[in-house]
């Protein structure tokens, strides 16, 4: 029988389900955390290109009276640039994609020649659903390349890994003057893709 036919007691009652959606969390601040480390390491410089995994901790460094944010022609000049503000007394680090990795091998050998130290926060491509396959050779090289000429990893996949790796980088390379990058995975910056006005 149809439900038509049924007597009325014999008919469910219809039950009236609603459906609330699920609060996203909002995501981590990772850029706020390194720029609040930063400035308790005393870290005044960073030598940059721009990248937008890097824009909004960029714009708190620029923001804030006692960090300076120096933007590079090429990435190799932050090697030259923060080991020379070592020898002065003061501390810098790097800030750049991981294609700009490549342009500073022959550059590490300043620091690691000096024993000075080398702080690097690098953003990741060429990994989480990349699009572009010119960021590919150097997204997959980077870590291997690095550890090859002695620079201590921190690969971070979760936005909240980011400051306590970062943390424990900076500590390394300045007190036991070492070579230490940070290496911000591309799940955590976000894939890009063609048509956004974005590199």
């Amino acid at each position: 029988p149809v439900l038509g036919d049924l007597p009325p007691d014999c008919i469910p009652a219809t039950r009236v389900v609603t459906v609330r959606p699920m609060l996203q969390p909002a995501p981590h601040d990772w850029s706020t955390e390194v720029h609040a480390a930063m400035r308790s390491l005393g870290i005044g410089t960073v030598c940059t290109i721009p990248d937008g995994g890097l824009t909004p901790l960029l714009a708190m460094c620029r923001e804030d009276p006692d960090t300076r944010v120096l933007t590079l022609s090429t990435e190799e000049e932050g090697i030259g640039i923060t080991t020379g503000l070592w020898l002065g007394g003061a501390r810098g680090m790097v800030a750049l994609q991981s294609s700009g990795v490549g342009n500073c091998i022959n550059a590490l050998t300043l620091p690691i020649a000096f024993g000075a130290p080398c702080l690097m926060l690098v953003t990741m491509r060429g990994q989480w659903g990349e699009f572009n396959h010119w960021q590919v050779p150097m997204g997959q090289g980077t870590q291997p390349i690095l550890t090859q000429l002695g620079v201590r990893c921190y690969p971070v996949e979760t936005a909240q890994e980011v400051a306590p790796a970062f943390i424990a980088a900076a500590n390394m390379a300045f007190h036991a003057q070492e070579r230490c990058a940070i290496l911000i995975g591309q799940r955590v910056i976000g894939a890009k893709a063609f048509g956004r006005g974005e590199d």
